[in-house]
């Protein structure tokens, strides 16, 4: 008698054990498909959305406010509708962990820092990127993105007295430098201002805003928020800062700038972003951070510029300038630094799995901009 899938073979009266194939290469394989798929999506979320935009400007639609007509899909819109498609989904993955003997665990302090963390990467964050998004360029804001991980790297060192080898810290100078060199050498346009004797893009302006507000988050959730759940600050952030963007968003533009957000137009295309974009990113994210490394995830999110200028060329037709040859080839000499020094750590930062919010906030802020 001989078993194939039972693994036991009887030959003879001697009984033959296949030995079972090991299956921890096919789950770190697996998980970084899910990671690079992930990328892959989140590169190309900024021309998407722009797309997007372009779409809604072709069917303006009137409103319940005097028949006025406005763009169904306009950023604020997308950014509403996408931040709730991503709230229900991290409700369905981490809704158990919202439970009352941890949250009696969370400290004043606790609340104090994830209401900040919320404001500066839920709220203020995406919408400074959005906002720049209507004023230039989507290779402009990809490459100015690449600010938050040098100024994260500095800050880290500085404030919370990180150690880190010399090739990160040439890396982070590079990269630095690469994203003023794409800054200071914009053509002259419409949306600039002058500022230092330079004239500078407003659009690039609202970009580095929003990634140093991004590593403003960083910083506070390294500092105050490693012990907590990784389910209760994603949850928690993603539903504050929708609220808080929501209620800025109407002060800034008015009280009917959310009026077509019930359009079907609108939800038609959503459906389209929100499942894409929102929802398999953010699980194929979520589903590569449990079985990668830290260094695995860091290296894979290092792609994203690249895949997202390619994005935006093949979406939008959107060809790199001289500047953004210039400033984006410098980056990535300092990305290909930074991820050399990374690659050479042996501490546990490096080699151990995404399973805290601090390593879930290392590993975004390398990918940068997630259309969320």
């Amino acid at each position: 008698m001989a078993t194939y899938n039972g693994q036991c073979f009887y030959c003879s009266g001697v009984i033959v054990t296949r030995p079972k194939r090991r299956h921890h290469l096919v789950h770190r394989v697996s998980g970084q498909t899910y990671l690079w798929l992930a990328m892959l999506i989140f590169a190309a979320s900024g021309a998407v959305t722009r797309k997007l935009t372009e779409i809604g400007a072709e069917h303006f639609i009137g409103d319940a406010y005097g028949g006025k007509l406005r763009n169904p899909i306009s950023l604020c819109n997308v950014l509403f509708v996408g931040n709730l498609c991503a709230l229900i989904l991290l409700i369905l993955i981490y809704g158990r962990q919202w439970n009352k003997a941890t949250l009696k665990q969370l400290s004043r302090k606790d609340w104090v820092s994830l209401t900040a963390v919320a404001i500066l990467s839920g709220a203020l964050a995406p919408g400074l990127i959005f906002q720049a998004l209507a004023v230039t360029g989507v290779n402009n804001i990809i490459l100015v993105g690449r600010l938050e991980p040098p100024l994260t790297l500095a800050l880290s060192v500085w404030l919370l007295r990180e150690r880190v080898n010399i090739w990160e810290f040439i890396g982070a100078i590079a990269a630095f430098v690469g994203v003023i060199l794409t800054i200071i050498l914009q053509p002259p346009g419409d949306a600039m201002m002058n500022m230092g004797g330079f004239r500078l893009g407003i659009g690039e302006l609202l970009a580095a805003l929003g990634s140093i507000a991004g590593t403003a988050s960083t910083i506070i959730g390294k500092k105050y928020l490693s012990q907590i759940p990784l389910g209760i600050y994603s949850i928690f952030r993603t539903a504050l800062g929708t609220i808080i963007f929501f209620f800025i968003a109407l002060v800034l533009y008015g009280s009917d700038h959310f009026a077509n957000a019930l359009s079907p137009f609108l939800w038609q295309w959503m459906f389209l972003y929100g499942g894409l974009i929102v929802v398999l990113g953010q699980s194929f994210l979520i589903k590569g951070l449990k079985t990668c490394t830290i260094s695995t995830a860091s290296l894979i999110g290092s792609f994203g510029p690249i895949v997202g200028i390619i994005a935006a060329y093949l979406i939008l037709g959107e060809t790199p300038t001289l500047p953004q040859y210039i400033g984006g080839s410098v980056i990535l000499v300092g990305i290909f630094l930074s991820q050399f020094g990374i690659w050479r750590k042996t501490s546990s930062i490096a080699s151990g799995k995404v399973n805290s919010t601090v390593a879930q906030q290392q590993v975004e802020t390398g990918m940068g901009f997630k259309g969320i």
